[in-house]
């Protein structure tokens, strides 16, 4: 069997490094899985959840695609991966929390940017990232002379802010947040920088997650 040699290396450097150390846990999981958080992040090989929030395996179930969307509750057609996924880590495994995680420079956002100026995208991708079509219209109605930089971060935050809402047209979502038993955020992450944004409800607006080791002692003046 001959497998690549870069994912030789690294499936070397996994069997000898991170399962040497925690063999005992791969094998407690490998009874079952119990993630205490979903998150639905966008396929780009630079964003990766598990990395960004240093997570042991079996703490996070994460689905990514195109843009981090969530679609809206479809029950025509035949393929529906992402709600898929949805339901089985709300109604199987029960998970505390679902995050929608975007990024900066994102591909996907920038392909439906793209789809406005009637240029080409992609098959798959361009039916696929029309789900932004609405409020990027309304942005670009909005704000007609902004920079094309500035007009992509914001409609990252936007396509989050509708993937959220899009999450609660599932009823088996929308009960269990009334019930209180599953959380709903979204997070931004900005892939030079290694930071992230995360979103307050109240205001709708994204501000930065400050590292634990970086706040001030409790009751410092």
């Amino acid at each position: 069997m001959k497998i690549p040699a870069d994912l030789l290396t690294g499936y070397q450097r996994f069997r000898d490094n991170r399962y040497s150390r925690e063999h005992r846990h791969y094998r407690q999981i490998a009874e079952g899985q119990r993630p205490h958080t979903m998150v639905i992040g966008c396929a780009d090989s630079r964003v990766d959840p598990a990395t960004i929030f240093d997570a042991r395996p079996g703490e996070l179930f994460v689905v990514r695609n195109i843009a981090a969307l969530v679609p809206p509750l479809e029950e025509t057609g035949t393929y529906h991966g992402t709600s898929a996924a949805i339901e089985f880590a709300v109604t199987a495994l029960e998970v505390k929390r679902i995050v929608v995680l975007g990024h900066g420079l994102c591909g996907g956002v920038a392909a439906s940017l793209a789809a406005a100026d009637k240029r080409p995208v992609g098959k798959f991708i361009g039916p696929w990232v029309e789900m932004l079509s609405p409020i990027r219209d309304e942005l670009l109605e909005r704000t007609p002379s902004s920079h094309g930089e500035t007009r992509q971060k914001a409609l990252e935050r936007l396509a989050i802010q509708q993937s959220l809402n899009n999450l609660m047209s599932f009823p088996f979502v929308s009960d269990a947040v009334d019930q209180a038993s599953l959380q709903l955020d979204g997070a931004w992450f900005s892939i030079a920088e290694g930071k992230l944004q995360w979103l307050d409800w109240d205001t709708g607006t994204f501000g930065d997650v400050e590292p634990i080791a970086a706040r001030a002692p409790s009751g410092s003046g």
